[in-house]
């Protein structure tokens, strides 16, 4: 007899009335692993003042540990996103329109009668409507699944959004503004230059994901298809969204920060991203490593400053927890409390895994306003096409968005690099 994969639990509000009291266990347990990695972390820092070496032991030590806090933040992180996790269970408020998408949708999704759904679509002039397209969610699904990826999405979290209804969303910006100048009360005032103005394109590529239902879960009307579906598509399209935002050429996906070109910052000039280098290839430097990242800070401009965040990666974060300023303090120091984000010289550390490790001549730390520096563009709608064909017995659900995204300004974004120049 073979053995049978149980089926998946999909939760009801009663599960998650301990996750308040796990959340805090989770915290305590984090903070209480970071005391232990400060007196171990001393302890190596004594050894190296010392005897100019670490003691194998102390090291193998402190990367226990340095694991162990990577561990507990994720598992807090994932309590966090489960408690936060949005209803769909409609409200009381929600209009007659909306209420018979939703259950034209749900008839579509469990028996593939798109009947209904193809009607209130015809009806509401969607050019989205045909089968081979896919069809349009309910706003509550697609709200769902928004405000997930923003909860999943480290990027999308601190970035700017602008929603569109076309494929393509373009700002315009002045690179000069408009001439000025101080004249006295009765001296002529000379004709002023007009501002010269440049655009930017944002174009919108599709993502998609591509999940799977047995016949058993869609017969199941104890599962909520809506909370199903947002559920499934939420982490492929955070993961693949986040690899854009960072890395990506903009070729049939957004265009990346780290994909624009890097200039040292005494040479930056607009179009560029600017950076300042460590002076150690690969590495901080040894005497006073703090000091590059307080540097760094203030290569952003004051205006800026105010909303900056540290943009790194689990490595290189594990990295510069072992990092004291001057007067002996850490620089890095974990949340006051559970939800909130760790501090870098006062300011919220961002953690994404998409942003490279240190290495020979890495950017591998950002800093500054994302908000006002990196651009997401959502194109409204997220479509959903019905497939029970092509992998027998499971439904397949080709789940597609357009997104897009691009740097807007590039003076809010500096980098730190790990090279010489």
């Amino acid at each position: 007899m073979t053995e049978q994969t149980p089926p998946k639990h999909y939760e009801t509000k009663a599960d998650t009335l301990g996750s308040d009291a796990e959340i805090n266990s989770a915290f305590d347990q984090f903070m209480n692993a970071f005391d232990e990695f400060k007196q171990t972390n001393d302890t190596r820092l004594d050894e190296l003042e010392q005897k100019m070496s670490v003691d194998v032991l102390t090291e193998e030590k402190l990367n226990r540990i340095n694991q162990a806090l990577e561990n507990n933040q994720n598992q807090m992180d994932a309590l966090l996103l489960k408690s936060s996790r949005p209803s769909l269970n409609g409200s009381k408020e929600s209009s007659f329109l909306s209420t018979k998408h939703h259950t034209a949708f749900n008839n579509y999704m469990r028996k593939g009668d798109a009947t209904k759904l193809r009607d209130i679509e015809t009806k509401a002039l969607s050019i989205t409507s045909d089968p081979d397209g896919g069809y349009l969610v309910p706003d509550e699904t697609e709200k769902a699944v928004m405000t997930s990826l923003k909860d999943v999405s480290p990027i999308r979290a601190i970035a700017g959004n602008r929603q569109v209804s076309g494929t393509v969303y373009k700002k315009p910006f002045s690179i000069s503004g408009p001439g000025t100048g101080w004249v006295g009360e009765t001296a002529a005032r000379p004709e002023t230059t007009s501002p010269s103005l440049a655009e930017l394109s944002f174009p919108t590529m599709e993502l998609y994901a591509m999940p799977a239902a047995t016949s058993n879960l869609l017969d199941d009307s104890a599962v909520n298809i809506d909370e199903w579906i947002a559920e499934e598509v939420q982490t492929a399209f955070a993961e693949q969204e986040t690899a854009a935002f960072v890395n990506g050429d903009g070729v049939n996906k957004p265009r990346g920060f780290l994909d624009y070109t890097a200039v040292a910052e005494s040479s930056w000039s607009w179009g560029n991203m600017g950076y300042l280098a460590t002076g150690v290839d690969g590495d901080f430097a040894a005497s006073d490593p703090s000091d590059t990242l307080i540097d760094l800070i203030y290569t952003v401009k004051s205006a800026y400053r105010a909303n900056s965040k540290w943009v790194l990666s689990r490595s290189t974060q594990a990295e510069i927890r072992k990092i004291k300023d001057a007067d002996g303090n850490y620089i890095w120091q974990p949340a006051n409390r559970p939800g909130e984000q760790p501090s870098l010289l006062g300011y919220p550390v961002t953690e994404v895994e998409d942003m490279p490790a240190i290495g020979s001549d890495s950017l591998s730390i950002a800093f500054g306003d994302f908000n006002r520096g990196y651009l997401i563009v959502d194109r409204l709608g997220l479509r959903v096409l019905r497939d029970p064909y092509s992998s027998k017995p499971y439904v397949l659900f080709y789940t597609t968005k357009r997104v897009g995204g691009g740097v807007q300004d590039f003076d809010a974004i500096k980098f730190l690099k790990f090279g010489t120049s």
